[in-house]
């Protein structure tokens, strides 16, 4: 009997070794993103009583010409704890009446350094080109139970909150152990390949994901633009926007 319970203990014991030493988890790779925007539901909420005389007829207008979604594509290339995300569309001129909304566009190139929890991002702000330098975003994270599949990775739902009213819903996976994701998002146990701003209309949804060896010094900051910390930015913000806070956060998300 003895024999018998010893025998069944090794088994168990390789099982469980031999099954640890097959999980696969992707440490360097390329992701690609597709970021939707419902254009319809964003100019609807600009529309009001003192505009609706000039602005529901261009919306009408709009929906003729224009699909419902926007959608953009973009890269994250990850290796070393270190990400690169860069817009593959990037919005250049003015498509309508409406112009594109500034959540709507995408025109940032952003590159965190998850050890050091530091970020550069070069970004477009009205006629100006800034490198924003500072700490990774602060994001307060709630788990939940619920998984699924994205782009053949298994993801967790973590529900999120930032600029103390965004309202944050994300699916990660824990088989790329690297805490990144579109733009800014991040602090996650895994990377997040699925993110969406329900109240902004606005999603991120990984397309492809591939597991490659990436070159020695790939993944760098970018370079040439006026450097800025948050709190400055916010600052000249407020004073151009006139502490507009709905026009404010579109350009710090």
């Amino acid at each position: 009997m003895r024999k018998l319970i010893l025998t069944f203990s090794t088994l168990a014991i390789v099982t469980v070794s031999s099954f640890a030493q097959n999980v696969r988890f992707t440490r360097s790779g390329l992701i690609e993103y597709q970021k939707k925007v419902n254009m319809y539901a964003i100019i609807q909420r600009s529309i009001n009583k003192e505009n609706e005389a000039l602005l529901k007829p261009a919306f009408e207008a709009y929906k003729e010409q224009h699909p419902q979604f926007k959608e953009l594509k973009s890269t994250l290339m990850f290796s070393d704890n270190k990400t690169l995300f860069t817009p593959v569309d990037v919005n250049t001129s003015i498509t309508s009446f409406f112009n594109d909304p500034q959540i709507a566009m995408q025109n940032n190139i952003v590159y965190s350094d998850l050890n050091n929890k530091q970020l550069i991002s070069k970004r477009k702000v009205f006629d100006e080109t800034y490198l924003l330098k500072d700490s990774l975003k602060n994001i307060k994270w709630k788990f939940t139970d619920e998984v699924r599949d994205v782009a053949g990775y298994p993801c967790h739902r973590a529900n999120g909150l930032t600029l103390d009213s965004v309202y944050i819903v994300a699916f990660y996976t824990d088989k790329i152990p690297v805490s990144g994701g579109p733009e800014l998002f991040g602090g996650l146990p895994g990377m997040i390949l699925q993110l969406a701003l329900p109240h902004e209309n606005v999603s991120w949804i990984a397309t492809k994901v591939e597991e490659v060896a990436l070159p020695v010094n790939s993944i760098l900051p970018p370079t040439n633009g006026i450097i800025i910390n948050y709190k400055d930015l916010i600052r000249k913000l407020s004073s151009v926007l006139n502490n507009d806070l709905k026009s404010l956060k579109a350009f710090l998300l």
